[in-house]
């Protein structure tokens, strides 16, 4: 007989494992096993859409309040740093550092698993930061519709992009930490259905802007998901597979890929 939990149940701990591995809120893990995390990968994207909202919502409370794009653009970048506990921005960080070491996987990971941050993580961190800072920037002056779309857009590509990389076939480098726990998790086709349902929905909120936007905004997650893929390869290649600290990387090339594409292209 088996002793698989029934869906709902399943479903629950997945959603626990999402919010509480990848946001701040306080949710706590029941389950930490290969089915709760493969569940918890495939509902990723919702954590990004509630880091989103919060990201959104505190930039627009400033516009409200009389603040200018740019300080809402600050506010908007910081949100999700603070609700990860800035664990992603660190993961880009250490994973610049470990790809720029230009030394063999285990000495790269050796490096990567250190506490201090070297110049290829520091530059990494300047430059993503100083990109979704004027991107944001960028859409809350075009109007305060599209820096909240761009806001919560980019979080849940960010997130988007880790389901796609706790595909099966892709390795962990390490056999301990997050990254070996949702390593190859995700059934392929599982993947592919959640991302063909985040573009439908990024596709129908651009909607709401325009018709450009509802081509746009979707395109926008496609390059996104795109630039972490190819970080996903090259990663795979240099350290064997992937560690919590790639996925931090991933997410934040997601979502600063995200933010770039939209703010050209098409008239806003």
């Amino acid at each position: 007989m088996s002793t698989t939990p029934p869906l709902p149940r399943s479903s629950f701990d997945g959603l626990r494992f999402a919010f509480g591995t990848l946001t701040v809120l306080p949710v706590r893990v029941t389950r930490w096993d290969r089915e709760a995390a493969r569940a918890g990968m495939l509902g990723a994207p919702l954590a990004g859409l509630a880091v989103g909202a919060c990201a959104a919502g505190l930039g627009l409370l400033l516009l409200f309040l009389g603040a200018g794009p740019l300080l809402a653009a600050v506010a908007s970048a910081a949100v999700p740093a603070v609700l990860t506990r800035g664990l992603h921005l660190d993961g880009l960080a250490d994973t610049a550092d470990g790809l720029g070491s230009g030394k063999p996987a285990d000495d790269a990971l050796r490096i990567m698993k250190q506490s201090d941050i070297g110049p290829f993580g520091v530059l990494a961190l300047v430059l993503v930061l100083l990109a979704q800072v004027a991107a944001l920037a960028q859409l809350y002056d075009a109007s305060w519709a599209r820096g909240a779309l761009g806001a919560v857009t980019s979080a849940v590509a960010a997130r988007l992009a880790l389901t796609l990389a706790a595909r099966t076939g892709v390795p962990a480098a390490r056999p301990e930490g997050l990254g070996a726990a949702v390593a190859g998790v995700v059934p392929v086709r599982g993947a592919l259905a959640v991302a063909a349902g985040c573009l439908a929905v990024a596709a129908a909120w651009g909607a709401l802007l325009g018709p450009y936007d509802a081509l746009r905004t979707p395109v926008a997650v496609v390059l996104a998901l795109a630039a972490a893929e190819l970080l996903l390869r090259h990663c795979t290649r240099r350290f064997g597979g992937v560690t919590g600290d790639v996925f931090g990387g991933l997410a934040e090339t997601a979502a600063t890929t995200a933010l770039v594409a939209l703010c050209l292209g098409w008239p806003t």
